[in-house]
């Protein structure tokens, strides 16, 4: 016979009851708490953003503005005042309450409360699901299913730009829902003050207000009776004022224009000026030229595939609800808040694609796309459930499904961890060696390395490491706690342990990095390659003598105090009698293509001439050398140099540079050509200036032999004149020409004393050329028009009469404005023209000049036009924006203002 069974006292039983009654009640908050105590323990794993110091910048620029001090966004670039502080404004408010200085705190700060947000922000999420399903379960799976994306789990501690967006979007959603349900102005006011603060952070965000305007009118619409209708228009009002003045009030730039703050910060949104390399799916692309399927595909290969599974079927739910009974939706509270959902989702990146907006780094800028998403996919979650309410064994198995599902990807997360900033699930390849890293941008933010750091650091336990990395790496170590930053100390010119960074054609075909190298699916993120031979596998010793013993069975192609030799495209860099006390040297190559579309994209922005590649030297006892492999596109002119070891940037100016021709005919003969066909400059100071016309697109030449080095550090100044002004940057056209100032380092070298630029033109038609360095020399290129193009523009102005009739007559003729001498000397068109033109609207004209009014096109006769026949004219390309007049004339340093006319135009 079995015992009786235990009997338990109503006491006990009754705690156990409210045990569990407390634990149901409050699973979500309980969970969020699980969920931060484990993000503060990870913190500290996470590096710091590239954006980070910027962003930081941006809330100190806010909180000076609102103090009244100097403007330092204005100094530093126009655009950060269009980014919202509304989460900047707090980090830096409480880091100086706390009166934090150390960079490893203030880093440390920033991540908990970025992360403590995103935590907030699951829990609306949580609260909004159990109020749209009803059903608590399926409430903290979508609890879950919004915490464990991998990507958005990583981004939440380190991205303070993107992440809040995301998290402010789930709070107002829960207050959306939440003023429908209880219909009462407190409660739209507060979500009023909720939308104000999420268009601040993105102006995107103002995409909620005429939502929440169109479902009052829906209410208004059926509404029983007169005081019905005034509550409904009493709230949406309160709504729409609580939005307005919450933006109005955190939007210090705001203050003085609301109206154009918004405007051009939606210009902006829609097409940012940062244009910047893409990989995606193998290709590159401009961030401005993106396929349309650009947003979606990332979505599609970053998201856990039961998560997208979820949400394809709340979203085919929610769709086929709606079309069985479409006049619903404008009763039905729940229909309507779910459409709210589907269109939230689905309407952004469409928009993305139709407008070709500019994006960059996987799909962070939709990332709060994820926020309806989360809610459509628990939704999916409860239609499975509901159809299978009446199965007890299927019911279970979809939430055991689900259950299994978040597990995976808590397991995987695990797998990854600091790394789940570069998850991909199963549709794309993830096990052949390197395939993502060639497929898809990866490491983008650079964070490897911080792990590398702390790799290093935990291989050498109480060693002081000097580690070369470049700007990256410093940005990274200056967060590590203070104990580890004196360990690493600052890169200077002396002896360093490793180079740590990212694997580059560059690197030498040997294996040196497998025992340092951070693996994720099969990619190396990041590699720390050791450049002191007391640290090198005997393996890499041997390695590096035989590398050596092939190169010298060879003839060096440059002698100099490193010889350099070619085998097989390997440049080896030796020298044989290296004193151990001479700091480390830094190689390098610059490669200067024919054509500049040789280059891989990434390396192709408009003036940029060259790719450069760099690697550290290695030391075998007395002999230094260094291996450079060429790339396939090395195929013309290279640049080979040694440098001195710099602080941050290794690779800085040259100790010895010279010029090596894979191809003929090389530079050197192309310049040579060219001043067979020209006089050499007057002026000895002057660097001879050619246009290459037989490479391709356009190339201009800079050359100088015997250059000191003080010519080869003064700025070199060029001014672009299009024939056109509407093919100028919009930042350029008040100016009337692209500005490009640089060094010659910047675009060349100075092989054997002798300076060499080469840059490639744009391949819009060119006017006019000016290029020199002020105060020594200058020449002009590029001459608008010769006599003949002059006087066939000046018989067609026979046929219309001057504008206006001054020293010179002005003609408007179609987009040009023209100036007219009939008896004409030097001495007339000796002083300036300036030409100032007001536009209809003011918002055409670039930024800076906005608060002048007008563009200020000011030039030299010289570069518009010429003399013929006793005569002058000069043709001067007009903005195609409309002008409503132009004030023109001629000034000169002494006496002024020589003439002056103002002209009404109507166009």
């Amino acid at each position: 016979m079995l015992p009786p069974p235990l009997s338990i006292s109503p006491q006990l039983a009754g705690r156990r009851r409210a045990a569990l009654n407390f634990l149901t009640a409050h699973s979500g908050l309980l969970i969020c708490g699980l969920f931060l105590l484990v993000g503060l323990a990870l913190a500290g794993d996470y590096g710091i953003s590239p954006d980070d110091g910027r962003q930081r910048q941006i809330a100190v620029g806010n909180w000076d503005y609102i103090l009244g001090r100097a403007d330092r966004i204005a100094t530093r670039s126009y655009i950060d005042r269009y980014y919202g502080a509304a989460f900047e404004l707090p980090l830096l408010l409480a880091e100086r309450a706390l009166g934090l200085t150390d960079s490893y705190q203030i880093h440390r700060l920033r991540l908990t409360l970025t992360h403590l947000f995103f935590i907030v922000g699951a829990f609306f999420c949580y609260r909004l699901a159990c109020h749209l399903f009803g059903n608590r379960l399926i409430a903290i799976l979508a609890l879950l299913i919004f915490l464990l994306h991998p990507r958005l789990y990583a981004h939440s501690f380190f991205n303070s730009k993107d992440l809040p967006f995301l998290t402010m979007l789930v709070i107002t959603l829960y207050l959306l829902e939440r003023a429908f349900r209880r219909d009462t102005g407190a409660a739209f006011i507060l979500l009023g003050i909720a939308v104000g603060v999420l268009t601040n952070l993105r102006i995107m965000g103002a995409m909620l207000l005429p939502a929440v305007l169109a479902m009052r009118g829906l209410d208004l619409l059926y509404a029983g009776n007169g005081r019905e209708r005034k509550s409904i228009l009493r709230s949406g009002g309160l709504f729409v004022l609580a939005a307005g003045l919450t933006l109005y009030a955190i939007t210090p730039y705001a203050w003085t224009n609301p109206a154009d703050y918004l405007a051009t910060n939606l210009a902006l949104t829609i097409n940012h000026p940062t244009v910047v390399w893409q990989l995606f799916q193998g290709e590159w692309f401009l961030s401005n030229a993106l396929p349309p399927h650009y947003t979606t595909a990332w979505f599609g290969i970053t998201t856990p595939p039961l998560i997208m599974l979820l949400g394809f079927v709340g979203m085919a739910a929610g769709a086929a609800k709606t079309f069985r009974r479409p006049g619903s939706v404008f009763r039905n509270t729940r229909l309507r808040y779910q459409s709210l959902l589907l269109a939230a989702f689905l309407l952004p990146p469409l928009a993305a694609a139709l407008l070709g907006s500019n994006q960059y780094d996987n799909w962070r800028h939709s990332y709060f796309l994820y926020a309806p998403f989360c809610l459509l996919a628990a939704g999916g979650l409860g239609w499975s459930v509901d159809r299978l309410s009446r199965w007890r064994p299927g019911r279970a198995g979809v939430y055991g499904l689900a259950g299994l599902g978040v597990g995976l990807v808590l397991l995987q997360m695990t797998q990854l961890h600091p790394g789940q900033y570069d998850y991909f699930n199963f549709l794309v390849d993830r096990t052949a060696p390197e395939y993502l890293r060639t497929q898809y941008a990866m490491n983008s933010w650079r964070l490897a390395y911080r792990e590398g750091l702390a790799l290093l650091l935990e291989s050498h336990p109480g060693e002081t490491l000097v580690v070369l990395g470049g700007q990256d790496l410093e940005r990274q170590r200056q967060i590590l706690p203070p104990a580890a930053r004196r360990r690493l100390p600052a890169a200077g010119g002396g002896r360093a342990d490793y180079e740590l960074g990212k694997p580059a054609p560059s690197q030498p075909d040997l294996a040196f990095n497998s025992r340092y190298r951070r693996q994720i699916y099969n990619n190396t993120l990041i590699a720390a390659r050791p450049l002191d031979a007391a640290r090198m596998t005997p393996a890499a010793i041997a390695a590096y003598r035989e590398l050596y013993r092939q190169a010298i069975a060879g003839e060096p192609i440059i002698r100099a105090d490193h010889d350099v030799y070619l085998d097989n495209r390997r440049l080896v860099f030796v020298r044989e009698n290296c004193a151990p006390e001479e700091p480390d040297s830094w190689f390098g190559v610059r490669i200067f293509p024919k054509r500049l579309k040789t280059l891989p994209p990434p390396l192709r922005p408009d003036f940029s001439s060259y790719a450069a590649l760099r690697t550290p030297g290695v030391r075998l006892d007395n002999l230094c050398l260094a291996v450079l492999r060429l790339p396939d596109y090395a195929r013309d002119d290279l640049i080979l140099f040694r440098s001195a070891a710099g602080p941050y940037h290794p690779a800085g100016l040259p100790v010895w540079a010279e010029l090596y021709s894979l191809s003929r005919p090389g530079l050197r003969e192309i310049i040579a050509d060219h001043r067979r066909n020209r006089p050499p400059p007057v002026n000895r100071d002057a660097f001879e200036v050619f246009i290459d016309r037989k490479s391709g697109r356009h190339r201009l030449l800079y050359a100088k032999e015997n250059c000191t080095p003080a010519a080869y550090a003064t700025l070199v100044t060029l001014h672009i004149y299009p024939a056109n002004l509407a093919d100028l940057p919009a930042a350029h056209r008040g100016n009337g020409f692209d500005n490009r100032d640089f060094a010659l380092s910047n675009y060349g070298g100075r092989p054997g004393g002798a300076c060499l630029a080469v840059v490639f033109l744009p391949d819009y038609p060119i006017a006019a050329i000016r290029t020199g360095q002020a105060g020594v020399w200058e020449t002009n290129l590029y001459p608008l028009a010769n006599p003949e193009q002059l006087r066939a523009a000046y018989a067609a102005l026979s046929t219309i009469q001057p504008a206006a009739q001054a020293d010179f007559d002005l003609y408007l003729q179609d987009t040009r404005l023209l100036y007219l001498r009939e008896t004409c000397a030097d001495a007339d068109t000796a002083a300036g023209f300036f030409l100032h033109i007001i536009p209809q609207d003011t918002a055409d004209l670039p930024q800076e000049r906005r608060p002048a009014g007008f563009a200020n096109l000011d030039f030299a006769f010289a570069r518009y036009g010429g003399s013929f026949d006793g005569k002058c004219l000069a043709i001067v390309p007009l903005p195609n924006y409309p002008i409503k007049a132009i004030r023109t004339g001629q000034h000169s340093p002494g006496p002024g203002e020589v003439w002056a006319v103002e002209l009404a135009v109507e166009r």
